[in-house]
C-alpha cells in the first residue's frame, strides 16, 4: 500500500497543478464556472469519506479501494470528453466524491495492517504521498513548457492512468482482519449485537469539530501565503512557490522521525500542547511580516512556514493516533469516515478562515494563529475523559508494504 500512495499521488500531483489551466485553456470556462466547479465538486466530496468508511465496515477494504479507484480513473478520463460545463460539473463531483473516499480507505487499511505501528505506517505512507506530490508537480511543469492543448490532456490521461494502476497494485494486498466483518461474517451463532454510530456519538462529532480547526493549516499553504505576500508588496512573488517547496521537502525529511513522538494514544495527546505553541508561533510570525523591510519580511514569513509545517506534521501523527483511540473497533470504517469530513470541510472553511484573517491584517493572523492554538487546547482536555475510560486498541499484525 505504501508503493500505491506514491503511484496515487504522482498522478494526483499532475493534475492537481495544471487543473484551473485546463479548464481555461482547454475547456475555456469563465472564472466563474471554475469556481463554482470547484466549490461544487468540494461539497459533493465531503459525503465521500463517510461513504467510503461505511462500506469498508460491510465488504473487504481492499475490494472497495479497487473500485473506488476506478470509478476516479473513469471520471478522469470522462474530463476529455467534452468542454461543456454540466458534465465537466459532473465528472469532477465524481472525482471528488471518489477521492475523498479513497483517501478515508487507505486510512483504514493502514490503522487495520498495521495494528499499534498505525502511526509509523501512515508517517511513511504520508512520506510517500508528499513525494509523489513533488515527482507529478515536476512533471507538469516540464509538459507545461510545451504549451500545448495536447499536453494537458497527457497530464490528465496520466492521473487516469495513475489510478488504474493503483487499482491493480491494491489487487496484490492482502485483505486485513475486520472485527466488524468477522463478527457479521461468522458461522458460530452470537447474540445479535448493533454496531455503534458516530453520529450518535457527542464526544467523537466534537472531536472531530476540533479537527476540521486544526486542519486549518492546509489553507496556509495553500491560499493563505501565496495571497497575504501578493498584498504585503515588498516581498518578491516568487517566495510563494519556495516556501511550498520548503513544506514538501521538510514533510518528507521529517515526518518519520517526528512520528516516534505519538505512537502511543498518551504522546498523541501530550503532542497537542507542542502544537498549541507552533500554531500560536505560526500566527505571531506573519502578523510580524507586516513591515517594510524586505529581508525581515522573507526572515519572518520563512519562519510561518517552518512553524505551520511542524504544527501540520505534528497534527497529522496526533489525528492518525487519537482518531482510532476514540473509535469502537467495532465501527472503526464508519468512526473514521466522519472523522474524514473534518478535511473535507476545511477544503471550504479554510479559505474563508485565510482570506479574514487577510483582510483583518496583523492582528488578524495573531487571533488565527490563537484560535486554533485554543481549540488545541480544548481538544486535549475533550478526549481525556474519552481515553481514560475506554482502553481502545488495534491487535497487531503483520506490516505489508505491498
Amino acid at each position: 500500500m505504501l508503493v500505491i500512495a506514491l503511484v496515487d499521488r504522482i498522478g494526483s500531483g499532475l493534475w492537481a497543478s495544471v487543473s484551473v489551466l485546463y479548464f481555461t485553456y482547454v475547456a475555456h470556462l469563465s472564472i466563474a464556472q471554475i469556481g463554482t466547479l470547484a466549490a461544487a465538486a468540494g461539497a459533493v466530496g465531503i459525503a465521500g469519506s463517510p461513504l467510503g468508511g461505511r462500506l469498508a465496515d460491510r465488504f473487504p477494504v481492499t475490494r472497495v479501494l479497487v473500485t473506488v479507484q476506478l470509478v476516479r480513473a473513469l471520471a478522469s478520463l470522462a474530463l476529455l470528453t467534452t468542454d461543456h460545463f454540466a458534465p465537466l460539473l459532473v465528472f469532477s463531483a465524481v472525482g471528488s466524491l471518489g477521492d475523498r473516499a479513497a483517501s478515508v480507505l487507505t486510512k483504514l487499511y493502514a490503522t487495520r495492517i498495521a495494528g499499534p505501528d498505525r502511526v509509523r505506517y501512515q508517517a511513511l505512507h504520508r512520506t510517500l504521498a508528499n513525494a509523489g506530490w513533488a515527482l507529478g508537480g515536476l512533471a507538469a511543469a516540464a509538459a507545461l513548457a510545451l504549451g500545448t492543448t495536447t499536453a494537458y490532456r497527457w497530464l490528465l490521461t496520466g492521473d487516469a492512468l495513475s489510478f488504474l494502476l493503483s487499482a491493480l497494485l491494491t489487487l496484490r494486498c492482502n485483505e486485513p482482519p475486520s472485527t466488524r466483518r468477522t463478527v457479521t461474517t461468522s458461522t458460530t451463532p452470537a447474540r445479535p449485537t448493533t454496531p455503534r454510530s458516530p453520529w450518535r456519538d457527542r464526544t467523537y462529532l466534537a472531536y472531530v469539530a476540533t479537527e476540521t480547526v486544526l486542519s486549518l493549516d492546509d489553507a496556509i499553504f495553500k491560499v493563505g501565503l501565496p495571497l497575504w505576500i501578493a498584498h504585503t508588496g515588498n516581498v518578491p512573488h516568487g517566495l510563494a512557490p519556495l516556501l511550498l517547496v520548503l513544506n514538501n521537502v521538510m514533510v518528507v525529511a521529517l515526518q518519520v522521525p517526528l512520528a516516534r513522538f505519538g505512537t502511543t494514544t498518551a504522546a498523541a495527546r501530550a503532542l497537542l500542547i507542542p502544537l498549541s505553541a507552533a500554531f500560536a508561533l505560526g500566527g505571531l510570525a506573519l502578523a510580524l511580516s507586516a513591515t517594510d523591510t524586505t529581508p525581515a519580511a522573507i526572515a519572518l514569513l520563512t519562519a510561518a512556514a517552518v512553524a505551520f509545517t511542524v504544527a501540520e506534521m505534528l497534527h497529522a501523527t496526533v489525528s492518525w493516533e487519537l482518531s482510532v483511540a476514540l473509535a469502537p473497533d467495532s465501527a472503526l470504517g464508519a468512526y473514521l469516515g466522519v472523522h474524514g469530513l473534518a478535511q473535507a470541510a476545511q477544503r471550504s472553511a479554510g479559505p474563508l478562515a485565510v482570506t479574514a484573517a487577510i483582510a483583518t491584517g496583523p492582528a488578524g493572523w495573531t487571533v488565527f494563529g490563537a484560535t486554533i492554538a485554543l481549540t488545541c487546547a480544548i481538544q486535549h482536555r475533550l478526549v481525556r475523559e474519552r481515553l481514560s475510560r475506554t482502553p481502545l486498541s488495534v491487535p497487531p499484525v503483520t506490516v505489508s508494504e505491498h
